[in-house]
Protein backbone atom coordinates (compact mmCIF):
# COMPACT_ATOMS: atom_id res chain seq x y z
CA UNK A 1 0.00 0.00 0.00
CA UNK A 2 2.76 2.61 0.55
CA UNK A 3 4.54 1.77 -2.30
CA UNK A 4 1.36 2.28 -4.53
CA UNK A 5 1.09 5.75 -2.67
CA UNK A 6 4.96 6.49 -3.50
CA UNK A 7 4.23 5.79 -6.61
CA UNK A 8 1.47 7.75 -7.53
CA UNK A 9 3.51 10.86 -5.37
CA UNK A 10 6.23 10.34 -7.53
CA UNK A 11 3.85 10.03 -10.85
CA UNK A 12 2.35 13.19 -9.40
CA UNK A 13 5.81 14.99 -9.31
CA UNK A 14 7.05 14.40 -12.34
CA UNK A 15 3.72 15.51 -13.97
CA UNK A 16 3.69 18.76 -12.29
CA UNK A 17 7.48 18.98 -13.82
CA UNK A 18 6.49 17.96 -17.11
CA UNK A 19 3.66 20.48 -16.85
CA UNK A 20 6.02 23.46 -15.71
CA UNK A 21 8.16 23.03 -18.81
CA UNK A 22 8.19 26.75 -20.75
CA UNK A 23 6.91 26.24 -24.29
CA UNK A 24 8.71 29.34 -26.17
CA UNK A 25 7.72 30.47 -29.53
CA UNK A 26 10.49 31.19 -32.20
CA UNK A 27 9.70 35.27 -31.88
CA UNK A 28 10.43 34.73 -28.42
CA UNK A 29 13.83 32.89 -28.50
CA UNK A 30 14.59 35.90 -31.20
CA UNK A 31 13.93 38.17 -28.83
CA UNK A 32 15.59 36.47 -25.63
CA UNK A 33 19.07 36.22 -28.22
CA UNK A 34 18.66 39.78 -29.21
CA UNK A 35 18.77 41.01 -25.38
CA UNK A 36 20.62 39.04 -23.64
CA UNK A 37 23.62 37.37 -26.37
CA UNK A 38 26.76 38.02 -24.73
CA UNK A 39 28.05 38.78 -28.31
CA UNK A 40 25.37 41.29 -28.80
CA UNK A 41 26.66 43.31 -25.78
CA UNK A 42 29.86 43.11 -26.53
CA UNK A 43 28.92 45.36 -29.98
CA UNK A 44 26.91 47.44 -27.15
CA UNK A 45 29.42 48.18 -25.49
CA UNK A 46 31.97 48.84 -28.41
CA UNK A 47 29.62 51.52 -29.81
CA UNK A 48 28.95 53.40 -26.27
CA UNK A 49 32.95 53.31 -25.98
CA UNK A 50 33.47 54.98 -30.01
CA UNK A 51 30.59 57.45 -29.21
CA UNK A 52 32.09 58.25 -26.36
CA UNK A 53 35.24 59.31 -27.93
CA UNK A 54 33.51 61.13 -30.48
CA UNK A 55 32.16 63.41 -27.66
CA UNK A 56 35.63 65.18 -27.17
CA UNK A 57 36.86 65.73 -30.89
CA UNK A 58 36.27 69.22 -30.63
CA UNK A 59 38.97 70.14 -28.18
CA UNK A 60 41.25 72.15 -28.21
CA UNK A 61 45.40 71.51 -27.75
CA UNK A 62 46.28 71.72 -23.91
CA UNK A 63 47.87 75.85 -23.83
CA UNK A 64 52.06 75.39 -22.99
CA UNK A 65 52.90 77.70 -19.71
CA UNK A 66 56.59 78.27 -19.15
CA UNK A 67 58.28 80.34 -16.82
CA UNK A 68 62.34 81.11 -15.85
CA UNK A 69 65.03 83.28 -16.22
CA UNK A 70 65.02 85.99 -19.29
CA UNK A 71 68.26 87.61 -20.64
CA UNK A 72 69.80 87.40 -17.10
CA UNK A 73 73.56 87.83 -16.56
CA UNK A 74 75.17 85.15 -14.86
CA UNK A 75 76.99 87.30 -12.29
CA UNK A 76 74.05 87.90 -10.08
CA UNK A 77 75.83 91.09 -8.74
CA UNK A 78 74.63 93.05 -11.73
CA UNK A 79 70.95 91.40 -11.45
CA UNK A 80 70.50 95.14 -8.85
CA UNK A 81 70.47 98.64 -9.99
CA UNK A 82 73.23 101.04 -9.10
CA UNK A 83 75.23 104.30 -9.43
CA UNK A 84 76.33 102.40 -12.50
CA UNK A 85 72.79 101.46 -13.83
CA UNK A 86 68.90 100.18 -12.95
CA UNK A 87 70.24 96.42 -13.04
CA UNK A 88 70.01 93.62 -15.59
CA UNK A 89 68.14 90.60 -16.51
CA UNK A 90 64.37 89.49 -15.54
CA UNK A 91 61.80 86.95 -14.51
CA UNK A 92 59.54 85.92 -17.41
CA UNK A 93 56.08 84.08 -17.07
CA UNK A 94 54.59 82.95 -20.24
CA UNK A 95 51.81 81.19 -21.77
CA UNK A 96 51.03 80.14 -25.31
CA UNK A 97 47.78 78.48 -27.12
CA UNK A 98 47.38 76.89 -30.98
CA UNK A 99 43.81 77.53 -32.47
CA UNK A 100 43.14 74.76 -34.62
CA UNK A 101 41.61 75.21 -37.76
CA UNK A 102 37.65 75.28 -37.81
CA UNK A 103 36.99 73.07 -40.84
CA UNK A 104 40.16 70.67 -39.16
CA UNK A 105 37.99 70.84 -35.42
CA UNK A 106 34.59 69.70 -37.94
CA UNK A 107 36.74 67.01 -40.01
CA UNK A 108 38.15 65.50 -37.08
CA UNK A 109 34.19 65.80 -35.62
CA UNK A 110 32.46 64.14 -38.50
CA UNK A 111 35.31 61.33 -38.13
CA UNK A 112 35.05 60.36 -34.74
CA UNK A 113 31.36 60.13 -34.91
CA UNK A 114 31.18 58.22 -37.86
CA UNK A 115 33.52 55.37 -36.13
CA UNK A 116 30.35 53.56 -34.47
CA UNK A 117 28.48 53.43 -37.94
CA UNK A 118 30.67 49.86 -38.70
CA UNK A 119 30.32 48.90 -35.35
CA UNK A 120 26.41 49.08 -35.51
CA UNK A 121 26.40 47.30 -38.99
CA UNK A 122 28.42 44.61 -37.39
CA UNK A 123 26.04 43.72 -34.89
CA UNK A 124 23.45 43.56 -36.95
CA UNK A 125 25.36 41.16 -39.04
CA UNK A 126 26.05 39.31 -36.02
CA UNK A 127 22.12 39.62 -35.14
CA UNK A 128 21.22 38.07 -38.33
CA UNK A 129 23.97 35.20 -37.83
CA UNK A 130 22.82 34.45 -34.69
CA UNK A 131 19.01 33.98 -35.63
CA UNK A 132 19.93 32.11 -38.33
CA UNK A 133 21.41 29.49 -36.01
CA UNK A 134 18.76 29.93 -33.99
CA UNK A 135 15.73 28.97 -36.63
CA UNK A 136 17.79 26.16 -37.70
CA UNK A 137 17.86 24.15 -34.44
CA UNK A 138 14.39 25.01 -33.22
CA UNK A 139 13.11 23.49 -37.13
CA UNK A 140 15.58 20.70 -36.40
CA UNK A 141 14.25 20.11 -32.73
CA UNK A 142 10.32 20.58 -33.87
CA UNK A 143 10.96 17.56 -36.72
CA UNK A 144 13.00 15.38 -34.51
CA UNK A 145 9.58 15.59 -32.15
CA UNK A 146 7.22 14.70 -35.28
CA UNK A 147 9.80 11.77 -35.41
CA UNK A 148 9.53 11.06 -32.34
CA UNK A 149 5.85 11.04 -32.74
CA UNK A 150 5.73 8.28 -35.52
CA UNK A 151 7.89 6.38 -33.21
CA UNK A 152 6.18 6.36 -30.57
CA UNK A 153 2.92 4.96 -32.59
CA UNK A 154 4.91 2.73 -34.51
CA UNK A 155 6.17 1.07 -31.41
CA UNK A 156 2.97 0.86 -29.97
CA UNK A 157 1.81 -0.81 -33.12
CA UNK A 158 4.84 -3.36 -32.88
CA UNK A 159 3.92 -3.99 -29.24
CA UNK A 160 0.44 -4.93 -30.76
CA UNK A 161 1.77 -7.29 -33.11
CA UNK A 162 4.45 -8.98 -30.94
CA UNK A 163 1.76 -9.60 -28.28
CA UNK A 164 -0.55 -10.56 -31.35
CA UNK A 165 2.21 -13.40 -32.32
CA UNK A 166 2.56 -14.67 -29.12
CA UNK A 167 -0.80 -15.58 -29.06
CA UNK A 168 -1.55 -17.00 -32.68
CA UNK A 169 2.26 -19.10 -32.20
CA UNK A 170 1.23 -21.14 -29.48
CA UNK A 171 -2.04 -22.06 -32.34
CA UNK A 172 0.81 -22.60 -35.10
CA UNK A 173 -0.60 -19.86 -36.40
CA UNK A 174 2.47 -17.54 -37.23
CA UNK A 175 6.16 -18.22 -37.72
CA UNK A 176 8.93 -17.64 -35.08
CA UNK A 177 11.20 -15.91 -37.82
CA UNK A 178 8.43 -13.18 -38.08
CA UNK A 179 8.63 -12.86 -34.60
CA UNK A 180 11.84 -12.32 -33.60
CA UNK A 181 11.94 -9.59 -36.91
CA UNK A 182 9.37 -7.34 -34.91
CA UNK A 183 11.18 -7.86 -31.66
CA UNK A 184 14.52 -6.12 -33.61
CA UNK A 185 12.29 -3.77 -35.31
CA UNK A 186 11.07 -2.95 -31.78
CA UNK A 187 14.64 -2.85 -30.33
CA UNK A 188 16.05 -0.30 -33.33
CA UNK A 189 12.86 1.64 -33.21
CA UNK A 190 13.58 2.14 -29.08
CA UNK A 191 17.20 3.17 -30.13
CA UNK A 192 16.54 5.30 -32.67
CA UNK A 193 14.05 7.52 -30.13
CA UNK A 194 16.81 7.81 -27.37
CA UNK A 195 19.03 8.75 -30.51
CA UNK A 196 16.20 11.06 -31.35
CA UNK A 197 16.29 12.57 -27.54
CA UNK A 198 19.66 13.09 -27.17
CA UNK A 199 19.80 15.37 -30.68
CA UNK A 200 16.70 17.32 -29.19
CA UNK A 201 18.96 17.89 -25.64
CA UNK A 202 21.32 19.14 -27.62
CA UNK A 203 19.47 21.48 -29.29
CA UNK A 204 18.25 22.43 -25.85
CA UNK A 205 21.78 23.75 -24.80
CA UNK A 206 22.25 25.38 -28.12
CA UNK A 207 19.05 27.81 -28.05
CA UNK A 208 19.77 28.17 -24.15
CA UNK A 209 23.52 29.02 -25.12
CA UNK A 210 22.30 31.59 -27.52
CA UNK A 211 19.99 32.67 -25.25
CA UNK A 212 22.62 33.16 -22.32
CA UNK A 213 20.68 30.85 -20.29
CA UNK A 214 21.07 27.60 -17.64
CA UNK A 215 22.56 25.33 -20.07
CA UNK A 216 20.24 22.50 -18.80
CA UNK A 217 17.14 25.12 -19.07
CA UNK A 218 14.25 22.81 -19.80
CA UNK A 219 11.63 24.14 -22.10
CA UNK A 220 9.78 23.13 -25.58
CA UNK A 221 8.99 24.30 -28.94
CA UNK A 222 5.20 24.78 -30.65
CA UNK A 223 4.66 23.03 -33.62
CA UNK A 224 4.29 26.04 -35.66
CA UNK A 225 5.84 26.14 -38.72
CA UNK A 226 5.27 28.27 -42.42
CA UNK A 227 6.34 26.98 -45.78
CA UNK A 228 7.59 30.18 -47.61
CA UNK A 229 8.21 31.13 -51.58
CA UNK A 230 10.78 33.13 -52.55
CA UNK A 231 10.14 33.24 -56.48
CA UNK A 232 8.40 36.52 -56.26
CA UNK A 233 11.63 38.22 -54.76
CA UNK A 234 13.49 40.15 -57.38
CA UNK A 235 17.15 39.57 -57.22
CA UNK A 236 19.19 42.70 -57.74
CA UNK A 237 22.41 44.27 -55.96
CA UNK A 238 20.15 47.44 -54.93
CA UNK A 239 17.93 44.73 -52.90
CA UNK A 240 20.64 42.99 -51.50
CA UNK A 241 23.05 46.12 -50.53
CA UNK A 242 19.80 47.84 -48.80
CA UNK A 243 19.16 44.72 -46.74
CA UNK A 244 22.69 42.82 -45.91
CA UNK A 245 24.39 44.53 -42.96
CA UNK A 246 27.75 43.30 -44.01
CA UNK A 247 27.64 44.95 -47.36
CA UNK A 248 26.09 48.14 -45.67
CA UNK A 249 29.22 47.59 -43.29
CA UNK A 250 31.41 48.04 -45.88
CA UNK A 251 29.65 51.13 -47.21
CA UNK A 252 30.16 52.67 -43.94
CA UNK A 253 33.98 51.68 -43.93
CA UNK A 254 34.09 53.55 -47.71
CA UNK A 255 32.62 56.27 -46.08
CA UNK A 256 34.68 56.83 -42.88
CA UNK A 257 37.81 55.91 -45.51
CA UNK A 258 36.68 59.15 -47.12
CA UNK A 259 36.02 61.10 -43.87
CA UNK A 260 39.98 59.75 -43.15
CA UNK A 261 40.67 61.53 -46.58
CA UNK A 262 38.88 64.98 -45.78
CA UNK A 263 41.15 64.90 -42.27
CA UNK A 264 44.05 64.57 -44.01
CA UNK A 265 43.31 67.38 -46.63
CA UNK A 266 42.31 70.31 -43.18
CA UNK A 267 45.94 69.29 -42.33
CA UNK A 268 47.14 70.93 -45.62
CA UNK A 269 45.71 74.50 -44.16
CA UNK A 270 47.52 76.97 -41.47
CA UNK A 271 47.13 76.57 -38.01
CA UNK A 272 47.07 79.99 -36.04
CA UNK A 273 48.42 80.52 -31.73
CA UNK A 274 48.93 83.28 -29.89
CA UNK A 275 52.22 83.71 -27.20
CA UNK A 276 51.85 86.50 -24.31
CA UNK A 277 55.22 86.29 -22.17
CA UNK A 278 55.35 88.96 -19.33
CA UNK A 279 58.95 89.89 -17.70
CA UNK A 280 59.56 90.99 -13.83
CA UNK A 281 62.77 93.59 -14.45
CA UNK A 282 65.26 92.92 -11.72
CA UNK A 283 66.78 96.23 -10.23
CA UNK A 284 64.84 99.15 -11.36
CA UNK A 285 64.07 97.79 -14.72
CA UNK A 286 60.09 98.53 -15.45
CA UNK A 287 57.86 95.33 -16.46
CA UNK A 288 57.89 94.15 -19.65
CA UNK A 289 55.52 91.88 -22.26
CA UNK A 290 55.48 89.92 -25.44
CA UNK A 291 52.75 89.22 -27.55
CA UNK A 292 53.08 87.55 -30.93
CA UNK A 293 51.11 85.80 -33.11
CA UNK A 294 51.76 82.45 -34.72
CA UNK A 295 50.90 80.61 -37.93
CA UNK A 296 52.00 76.61 -39.01
CA UNK A 297 52.30 76.94 -43.04
CA UNK A 298 52.50 73.45 -44.27
CA UNK A 299 55.37 73.25 -46.71
CA UNK A 300 55.43 70.46 -49.61
CA UNK A 301 58.47 68.51 -47.57
CA UNK A 302 56.22 68.47 -44.36
CA UNK A 303 52.85 66.89 -45.66
CA UNK A 304 54.32 64.01 -47.47
CA UNK A 305 52.93 61.57 -45.06
CA UNK A 306 49.42 63.31 -45.54
CA UNK A 307 49.64 63.04 -49.27
CA UNK A 308 50.55 59.10 -49.31
CA UNK A 309 47.83 58.60 -46.82
CA UNK A 310 45.04 60.43 -48.66
CA UNK A 311 46.01 58.11 -51.92
CA UNK A 312 45.83 54.90 -49.74
CA UNK A 313 42.62 55.60 -48.33
CA UNK A 314 41.41 55.96 -51.79
CA UNK A 315 42.83 52.47 -52.67
CA UNK A 316 41.13 51.13 -50.12
CA UNK A 317 37.95 52.48 -50.81
CA UNK A 318 38.46 51.05 -54.57
CA UNK A 319 39.36 47.32 -53.03
CA UNK A 320 36.51 47.45 -50.60
CA UNK A 321 34.03 48.38 -53.76
CA UNK A 322 35.03 45.24 -55.07
CA UNK A 323 35.12 42.91 -51.92
CA UNK A 324 31.31 44.68 -52.01
CA UNK A 325 30.57 43.37 -55.69
CA UNK A 326 32.18 39.86 -54.93
CA UNK A 327 29.80 39.57 -51.88
CA UNK A 328 26.61 40.62 -53.90
CA UNK A 329 27.20 38.47 -56.39
CA UNK A 330 28.12 35.40 -54.51
CA UNK A 331 24.75 35.96 -52.53
CA UNK A 332 22.96 36.32 -55.13
CA UNK A 333 24.02 32.84 -57.14
CA UNK A 334 23.55 31.22 -53.58
CA UNK A 335 19.80 32.16 -53.29
CA UNK A 336 19.39 31.32 -56.94
CA UNK A 337 20.56 27.92 -56.37
CA UNK A 338 18.83 27.76 -53.38
CA UNK A 339 15.51 28.61 -54.41
CA UNK A 340 15.54 26.14 -57.28
CA UNK A 341 16.63 23.37 -54.47
CA UNK A 342 13.51 25.29 -52.23
CA UNK A 343 11.44 24.60 -55.47
CA UNK A 344 12.52 20.93 -56.31
CA UNK A 345 11.99 20.02 -52.31
CA UNK A 346 8.46 21.16 -52.30
CA UNK A 347 7.40 19.39 -54.82
CA UNK A 348 9.33 16.25 -53.49
CA UNK A 349 7.74 16.99 -50.43
CA UNK A 350 4.41 17.63 -51.87
CA UNK A 351 4.39 13.68 -53.80
CA UNK A 352 5.40 11.97 -50.80
CA UNK A 353 2.55 13.44 -48.32
CA UNK A 354 -0.33 13.36 -50.67
CA UNK A 355 0.56 10.22 -53.34
CA UNK A 356 3.60 7.97 -51.90
CA UNK A 357 2.06 8.00 -48.21
CA UNK A 358 -1.50 7.49 -48.59
CA UNK A 359 -0.62 4.53 -51.25
CA UNK A 360 1.52 2.78 -48.69
CA UNK A 361 -0.90 3.50 -46.09
CA UNK A 362 -3.63 1.36 -48.00
CA UNK A 363 -0.96 -0.91 -49.07
CA UNK A 364 -0.14 -1.14 -45.41
CA UNK A 365 -3.93 -1.01 -44.11
CA UNK A 366 -4.31 -4.03 -46.58
CA UNK A 367 -1.95 -6.50 -45.45
CA UNK A 368 -2.29 -6.30 -41.60
CA UNK A 369 -6.29 -6.84 -42.09
CA UNK A 370 -5.28 -9.74 -44.19
CA UNK A 371 -2.39 -11.22 -41.73
CA UNK A 372 -5.64 -10.46 -38.81
CA UNK A 373 -7.92 -12.78 -41.22
CA UNK A 374 -5.23 -15.43 -41.67
CA UNK A 375 -5.09 -15.04 -45.14
CA UNK A 376 -1.74 -13.20 -45.72
CA UNK A 377 1.49 -13.48 -44.12
CA UNK A 378 2.71 -11.08 -41.68
CA UNK A 379 6.24 -11.05 -43.47
CA UNK A 380 4.13 -8.58 -46.17
CA UNK A 381 2.18 -6.52 -43.50
CA UNK A 382 6.16 -6.06 -41.37
CA UNK A 383 7.41 -5.47 -44.99
CA UNK A 384 4.44 -2.90 -45.49
CA UNK A 385 4.52 -1.18 -42.47
CA UNK A 386 8.43 -0.78 -43.21
CA UNK A 387 7.92 0.60 -46.11
CA UNK A 388 5.71 2.97 -44.64
CA UNK A 389 7.69 4.07 -41.53
CA UNK A 390 10.61 4.98 -44.21
CA UNK A 391 8.53 7.45 -45.85
CA UNK A 392 7.12 9.04 -43.48
CA UNK A 393 10.42 9.90 -41.92
CA UNK A 394 11.66 10.62 -45.35
CA UNK A 395 8.70 13.23 -45.53
CA UNK A 396 10.09 14.55 -42.49
CA UNK A 397 13.62 14.83 -43.42
CA UNK A 398 12.00 16.63 -46.66
CA UNK A 399 10.45 19.05 -44.34
CA UNK A 400 13.65 19.69 -42.43
CA UNK A 401 15.66 20.89 -45.42
CA UNK A 402 12.80 22.77 -46.68
CA UNK A 403 12.91 24.75 -43.37
CA UNK A 404 16.99 25.00 -43.13
CA UNK A 405 16.98 26.15 -46.88
CA UNK A 406 14.61 29.00 -46.03
CA UNK A 407 16.09 29.75 -43.01
CA UNK A 408 19.39 30.34 -45.53
CA UNK A 409 17.72 32.02 -47.91
CA UNK A 410 16.48 34.56 -45.39
CA UNK A 411 20.10 34.85 -44.41
CA UNK A 412 21.17 35.68 -47.51
CA UNK A 413 18.53 38.07 -47.98
CA UNK A 414 18.21 39.31 -44.48
CA UNK A 415 14.47 39.96 -44.67
CA UNK A 416 13.93 40.30 -41.11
Amino acid sequence: MLNNKFYIVLSCLILSFNAKAQTLSLDEILSNIKENNPQLKMYDADIQSMDAVAKGAKSWMPPQVSTGFFMSPYNTKLWKADEMGSGMGNYMIGVQQMIPNSSKLKSDFNLMNAMSSVEKENKNYTINQLKALAKTNYYQWLVLNKKIKIADDNLLLLDYMIKSMEIRYQYNMDKLPMYYKAKSQYSALESMIAMLENDIFQKRIMLNTLMAREKNTAFEVNEIYELKDFNSIVLDTILLSKNRSDVKAIEKTMEINQLKIETEKTKFLPEFGVKYDHMFGFGQQPQQFSLMGMVNIPMPWSTKMNKANIESFKIKNESLNWQKQMILNEASGIISGMNTELTNLKKQYEIIQKSIIPSLKRNYDTAILAWQNNTGDLFAALDAWEALNMSQIDLLDKLQRILVTQVEIEKQLETN
